[in-house]
C-alpha cells in the first residue's frame, strides 16, 4: 500500500476509534455500566481486577483496546508489512483518536462557555427591562 494511502488509512481508521472510545467512557447511553466499572476499579482488592474495571472509565486507556479491534478487523500496517507495521499503526492510531478526542472535548467546553455567556448576557437583559 502506498504511503499516502496508508496516512488517509491513519487519519480515518482514527474516527470511528475515537468515537467508540468516547462513547463508552463518556456519553450518557453508557453511564450504568461505565459507574460500576468506576466502583470496581476504586474497591476490587486485586490490582488486575481494578486496572481491567479502570479501562472502561478512561478514554485513553479504553482508545487502546478500541485500536486493538479495529486492527483485527481492517488488518491495516504502517510503514511495514509484517508485526511491525501492526506496532506502529497501533499507537499512531491511539495518538491520532486521541487528539481528535482532545479537539472534541474542546469544542465542547467551547461551545458550553458560550452558551452559558449568552444565558448571562439574556438574564442581565431581563432584570434590567
Amino acid at each position: 500500500m502506498p504511503i499516502s494511502t496508508q496516512i488517509a488509512w491513519l487519519f480515518l481508521l482514527a474516527i470511528p476509534i475515537a468515537c467508540v472510545a468516547w462513547t463508552v467512557t463518556h456519553e450518557e447511553v453508557f453511564k450504568e455500566p461505565r459507574e460500576y466499572c468506576k466502583r470496581k476499579s476504586d474497591a476490587c482488592k486485586s490490582l488486575l481486577e481494578r486496572k481491567f474495571f479502570y479501562l472502561f472509565t478512561c478514554e485513553y486507556c479504553f482508545s487502546h483496546y478500541v485500536t486493538i479491534l479495529f486492527l483485527i478487523i481492517t488488518e491495516y500496517k504502517l510503514l511495514f508489512t509484517d508485526w511491525r507495521g501492526y506496532l506502529i499503526a497501533g499507537f499512531a492510531l491511539v495518538w491520532i483518536a486521541n487528539i481528535y478526542m482532545s479537539i472534541f472535548i474542546w469544542l465542547r467546553q467551547d461551545v458550553k462557555k458560550v452558551k452559558t455567556e449568552i444565558e448571562v448576557m439574556e438574564n442581565e437583559t431581563k432584570s434590567g427591562e
